[in-house]
């Protein structure tokens, strides 16, 4: 071969691996692959004789940090459980007790929901929320010395008494605009104050408020934060503007996006700190 020839077929190879490599560099690359976890999958159970629930754990296997969901007063619904379900998805095994046994109630029909809740009795109340405590320290995926307990409405009246009947096995508590903390002598719904049993209470307690809720005055905000301070109580109360009563449930009318994810993002966190192992450095 004459060596013209071969200046040239060396030049054509070369040609061609600059090329190639061109072709390689502008390719798309090739996606990761993304391994998903399932979703935690809830069911009812009866959580101790007469007293069903809602039951959700994480996937995997694991020593879980627990919390006990607390209902609104329209009862043990669906976006009750999409709460229990979404602790379980952050890492918490999450109960609801059903207080109403059965019993629902349509967003619409707030004169039944308050019709029953005016039937509510607090000691049988905190009998259940013990009840579900017992459930939750017996749970070989449970780690018993990290239980909360979180409500919403009705229910967060009830998480601020569970922090003061229940003192030694709850770590922490998150209370979402409950009314009737410090409930009025003579209120229409029968409440009584709950400011009583503050000193009574020994896990952190975060309250959240919405600054339109029509059904919770702000001073009553004002007499809460005053009794757990004087108490020398460690919390947290949160004010979201241009959010009202019920202002965390998307099936609500009162739904507010912003506020619901900012409050959700604190919840995780609050339960995390409280609830979850520390790490040793």
């Amino acid at each position: 071969m004459k060596r013209r020839d071969i200046l040239l077929a060396a030049s054509s190879i070369a040609t061609a691996a600059v090329v190639a490599n061109s072709q390689l560099s502008t390719a798309a690359p090739e996606k990761p692959t993304v391994v998903t976890k399932p979703e935690p999958i809830g069911k009812t159970i009866e959580i101790a004789q007469g007293l069903p629930g809602y039951y959700v754990t994480p996937t995997g296997t694991g020593k879980f940090p627990a919390v006990i969901v607390l209902m609104e007063a329209y009862g043990l619904n669906n976006w009750c459980k999409s709460i229990c379900n979404r602790l379980a998805q952050s890492g918490f095994a999450a109960i609801a007790p059903d207080f109403y046994r059965g019993t629902t109630y349509a967003y619409t029909d707030t004169a039944g929901a308050i019709g029953k809740l005016k039937t509510l009795n607090d000691n049988a109340i905190m009998s259940d929320v013990g009840k579900s405590i017992d459930f939750l320290a017996g749970k070989t995926e449970v780690n018993a010395n990290g239980i909360g307990v979180i409500g919403f409405c009705m229910g967060g009246r009830y998480a601020f008494l569970t922090n003061a009947t229940y003192p030694t096995k709850i770590k922490a508590a998150i209370s979402f605009y409950g009314g009737g903390i410090d409930a009025t002598p003579g209120n229409p719904l029968g409440q009584k104050s709950l400011l009583d049993r503050v000193t009574a209470m020994q896990a952190p307690i975060m309250l959240m408020y919405g600054s339109d809720d029509q059904l919770i005055a702000a001073d009553e905000h004002g007499r809460v934060s005053t009794a757990l301070s004087k108490a020398k109580k460690r919390y947290i109360l949160n004010l979201f503007p241009k959010a009202g009563h019920g202002f965390m449930s998307d099936r609500r009318d009162s739904y507010a996006p912003e506020a619901a994810t900012e409050a959700w993002m604190m919840t995780t966190g609050f339960f995390s700190q409280n609830l979850k192992p520390k790490k040793r450095k």
